[in-house]
């Protein structure tokens, strides 16, 4: 019965997205762009109900570029080469955002800060991924190897993969996701790369494909549901800990007769 009360849910859920406009992302790469691909294929296959409207590097050069042309996606080349100042920069991505109607926007590899209009206009439509549980090894200067280095260097044994909202500091915005990946005692920086990069991509199009069907607003409430209890939970544990202190501290205390 519960089976089938899954099945139904589902089936209702899906039914909603197909019912809806594929919703147009737009992603920002820097390097190689196999996460990009990742989500590139997953579109192509119907998992996430969405397409890649526009993809943005600052990198002429760039493997994401080459990627998204063979597929027939539209690309842009936006950088301080290209717009040498900020505000012109950050008005160029909005206008190349406007122009292919891109609703979400998921960075994936992308090594540049996106300015205030960006960021104010697509205010709780921009994801990132980090190669790591944050909060732990995130903030400016901490991307790609550095992170496994340093989870390696601080002999953690779960690293894994974080999918949060962008907000104008490093790594700070709404957690919506998180998987975990074992730091196993063999590690080299390229074992665990190799294992965190490959989790995070699955994770990246989980995350997409449910904000596809179930839409971003919903997704972002669950998450900060999810964080709320979580608190609470964690206080709940802080406070029982504190009264088997105390009464143990009572215990011991021998008794005056």
């Amino acid at each position: 019965m519960a089976n089938r009360t899954g099945n139904v849910e589902k089936t209702k859920v899906t039914d909603i997205a197909a019912s809806r406009p594929r919703l147009r992302l737009g992603i920002f790469a820097s390097h190689a762009g196999t996460t990009m691909q990742a989500i590139i294929d997953a579109c192509a296959q119907g998992r996430i109900h969405a397409e890649v409207s526009v993809v943005i590097s600052n990198n002429s050069r760039s493997g994401a570029l080459a990627r998204a042309r063979t597929h027939g996606i539209p690309t842009d080349h936006l950088s301080t080469v290209t717009h040498p100042t900020p505000d012109d920069l950050d008005r160029a991505i909005m206008e190349t955002l406007n122009r292919h109607g891109v609703e979400v926007v998921a960075l994936a590899g992308y090594m540049k800060r996106l300015g205030p209009l960006a960021l104010s206009c697509y205010k709780d439509h921009l994801l990132n991924t980090h190669p790591a549980l944050l909060p732990k090894f995130g903030g400016q200067g901490m991307y790609g190897d550095k992170v496994h280095e340093a989870v390696l260097a601080s002999r953690e044994r779960v690293s894994g993969s974080t999918v949060h909202m962008v907000e104008d500091d490093y790594d700070t915005g709404q957690i919506l996701s998180q998987v975990e990946v074992p730091v196993r005692d063999w590690d080299t920086l390229e074992t665990l790369r190799d294992r965190v990069q490959a989790k995070e991509r699955q994770h990246y199009v989980t995350v997409l494909e449910r904000i596809a069907t179930r839409g971003i607003h919903e997704t972002l409430a669950a998450a900060q549901r999810r964080h709320a209890a979580d608190e609470a939970t964690q206080a709940f544990a802080v406070a029982v800990q504190k009264r088997l202190v105390r009464r143990e501290s009572i215990a011991a205390v021998p008794s005056q007769r």
